[in-house]
C-alpha cells in the first residue's frame, strides 16, 4: 500500500466541515503504545485554532524523531489546549489494553480543562466520552487535530521509555520503546520480565513461569 503523503491530504476537511455546522471547540484524540510489551499507554487530546499553520504536523509514524520533537514544540506553542493521559502497565494488566487505552483517552480529554463540542478520534469511538465524537480510521493522516494528538502522545511516551531505559538498560528500551522487536524478545528471553513489562501480554506471560524476574512485577489487583 502506498504511503499517504502530507501534500495529498486536506488535513482540515473534518474540522472545516464541523465548523460549517456551527461546531466550535474541536479536539483531536490519539494514543501511542497499544502494541508494546512494556511501559504505559499514552493518549493525547489537542485543540488547535482552525486552519492554523500545520506545516510539519502529520501522522507521527511517518515523521522522524527530530521532526516529531520539532512538531511537539510547535503544537504546544500553537494549540489552544493540550491534554495527556497515561495509564501504567499494572492497570493495563488489570483491565486489558483496550480499556486502558480508553481510560488514557478520557484522561487526556479531561486534561484539556475546557468543554469540547466534538472529538475527532483516531480509529473507533471511545466508550464513556460524553462529548459527540467521530471515529476516523487512519485519522492521524487525515485530520490536523488528530495528527497533533498523535505527535504529543508519541513523543511523550518515547520520553518516558528513555527514562525507563536508564533504569533497565539491559532491554534496550531507548531503541525499541518496548515494542516486540527481535532484540527486545532476545533480551526478554535472557533477563526475564522487569517491573514495566506487561505481564498479561503473551510474549511476556509465556516467559514468566520458567524464567527469573528482573525487578518487581506489579501484582494484579481485584
Amino acid at each position: 500500500m502506498a504511503k499517504i503523503r502530507r501534500e495529498d491530504i486536506d488535513l482540515w476537511a473534518y474540522e472545516r466541515d464541523a465548523s460549517a455546522r456551527g461546531i466550535r471547540v474541536i479536539a483531536g484524540i490519539d494514543e501511542a503504545g497499544r502494541g508494546p510489551l512494556a511501559g504505559p499507554v499514552v493518549a493525547a487530546a489537542v485543540i488547535l485554532p482552525l486552519e492554523c499553520d500545520a506545516d510539519g504536523i502529520f501522522d507521527s509514524k511517518q515523521l522522524t524523531s527530530r521532526k516529531r520533537d520539532a512538531a511537539f514544540d510547535k503544537i504546544h506553542a500553537t494549540a489552544l489546549a493540550v491534554g495527556v493521559g497515561i495509564v501504567e502497565e499494572a492497570e493495563i494488566d488489570r483491565v486489558n489494553i483496550l480499556r486502558a487505552t480508553h481510560m488514557a483517552m478520557r484522561a487526556a480529554l479531561a486534561g484539556l480543562g475546557t468543554a469540547v463540542d466534538l472529538c475527532l478520534v483516531d480509529g473507533y469511538a471511545v466508550r464513556d466520552i460524553l462529548s459527540p465524537q467521530i471515529g476516523i480510521i487512519g485519522g492521524d493522516a487525515k485530520s490536523a487535530s488528530i495528527a497533533a494528538a498523535s505527535i504529543i502522545a508519541k513523543v511523550t511516551r518515547d520520553r518516558i521509555m528513555l527514562i525507563y531505559d536508564e533504569a533497565f538498560p539491559q532491554y534496550g528500551f531507548a531503541k525499541h520503546k518496548g515494542y516486540p522487536t527481535e532484540e527486545h524478545m532476545r533480551m526478554l528471553s535472557i533477563h526475564g520480565a522487569c517491573e514495566i513489562h506487561r505481564r498479561s501480554f503473551g510474549p511476556v506471560r509465556d516467559r514468566l513461569p520458567q524464567l527469573p524476574l528482573t525487578g518487581i512485577i506489579h501484582e494484579e489487583r481485584e
